[in-house]
């Protein structure tokens, strides 16, 4: 964890809450798996997979969280998995997929935890989604399959506020991920304005269909409103 400079004046209550102040943490998470290529023999695992969490810009988010559990598959021997310091991230190996609750915790506990949940995947699925965030990285890194989602701290202590805004970066190099978030954002961007346009186009119609049903409603109360003046002879 980074070295920070804490103040020691926010009192019992972490300072207060500061009011009006949002502040918001992209994070990714998601997990990797690789093939073995044939069941273990010794368990019958098929893959090696690691399930993670890491910020989306390069910052160090142990400035700011306490730790992660990790809270995979009952038939493990040890579901409950606790990470205190970077990389959040847990490698097991395994033949079935699952889901995995993740629960971030912060240094200010007045700021309630964080609850993710992921659906490990191992296998490419037949069909993949435009939108969907699975992806097909090479041999080496296997399938990747992960998420962008963002913490948004509502009117945060004072302490936690001093937390989230004095992060270092994690390194001085480059700060990719396997998914091209930026790419996934306009694809999907452009889905929702494609679908926005069929759906205007779709209620274009059923109002035409809507006002020719009621003028043919008007139309034969109308002729039954004729029939009942006539006469009986």
């Amino acid at each position: 964890m980074s070295s920070l400079n804490i103040p020691t004046d926010f009192g019992p209550d972490s300072g207060g809450r500061v009011k009006g102040l949002t502040i918001v943490k992209p994070i990714v998470y998601g997990n990797i798996a690789r093939s073995f290529g044939k069941k273990r023999e010794e368990d019958g695992h098929t893959h090696q997979w690691t399930v993670y969490v890491k910020p989306y810009y390069n910052e160090d988010m142990s400035a700011y969280v306490k730790k992660v559990h990790f809270k995979l598959h009952e038939s493990y021997a040890n579901p409950n998995r606790i990470v205190t310091k970077p990389p959040y991230e847990v490698t097991e190996t395994g033949w079935g997929e699952f889901e995995v609750v993740i629960k971030i915790y912060f240094h200010d506990p007045i700021e309630r935890p964080v609850t993710l949940y992921h659906i490990l995947k191992l296998f490419q699925s037949p069909v993949v989604e435009p939108e969907s965030s699975l992806s097909l990285a090479d041999s080496k890194k296997g399938l990747v399959s992960e998420a962008y989602e963002e913490i948004v701290f509502q009117e945060p202590t004072q302490l936690m506020q001093h937390y989230l805004t004095n992060v270092q970066p994690i390194t001085s190099g480059p700060w990719k991920h396997d998914t091209d978030f930026e790419k996934k954002k306009v694809r999907t961007l452009q889905n929702i304005v494609e679908v926005k346009g069929k759906i205007k186009s779709e209620i274009v119609v059923l109002k035409d269909k809507l006002k020719l049903a009621r003028e043919t409603i008007e139309k034969f109360k109308n002729e039954l409103a004729k029939v009942q003046k006539v006469p009986v002879p």
